[in-house]
């Protein structure tokens, strides 16, 4: 039992490690979003798939190592959860607090993960409402009539109605 728990404090630091990794991508992640810097957003996503194929493999290892726990402990493996794991730990208690520390570190990391990625979501849904926008105002200037505007010779320059370079009008 006790390698098992070793195994398993082991696998759940390198997930918290993996974890980490992503928090520093997802970070990086923000100033090429503002920035629009597709290229970079493009290489980040790629490095971040890769780190999830691995945190995937490790949580492999976890629920094997927590179904051999289960079994030796003679518990169901759907209903064991680590916080249960922890409480029956109670005759262990180097193993309890060491499973318990990395049971915080990792909500603690994936928290702080999940608070990044939703402030990247904001800025992806700004950034594609602006482009939108953009692309709503380049169709309608498109097909604005032209107007009767004549150049001294006579010929229509063809500058279509409502046209304007500052992008909104706070006059309107």
């Amino acid at each position: 039992m006790a390698s098992l728990l070793e195994n398993l404090i082991e696998v759940l630091s390198s997930e918290n490690e993996a974890y980490e990794k992503l928090i520093s991508l997802a970070e990086s992640k923000t100033p090429a979003i503002v920035a629009g810097d597709i290229e970079k957003l493009a290489k980040i996503t790629e490095d971040e798939q890769e780190i999830v194929g691995t945190i995937q493999g490790m949580e492999k290892q976890r629920n094997k190592f927590l179904a051999d726990i289960a079994n030796v402990v003679n518990k169901d493996v759907t209903s064991l959860k680590l916080l249960d794991l922890i409480q029956m730990l109670e005759k262990m208690p180097d193993q309890q607090k060491l499973l318990e520390g990395i049971q915080k570190r990792l909500r603690v990391t994936i928290d702080q993960l999940k608070a990044i990625n939703d402030k990247n979501q904001m800025l992806l849904a700004d950034k594609l409402e602006m482009v939108d926008f953009n692309l709503n105002m380049i169709r309608a200037m498109k097909s604005a009539p032209q107007t009767a505007n004549y150049s001294k010779d006579a010929y229509t320059n063809g500058q279509a109605l409502g046209i304007f370079h500052g992008g909104f009008d706070a006059k309107q």
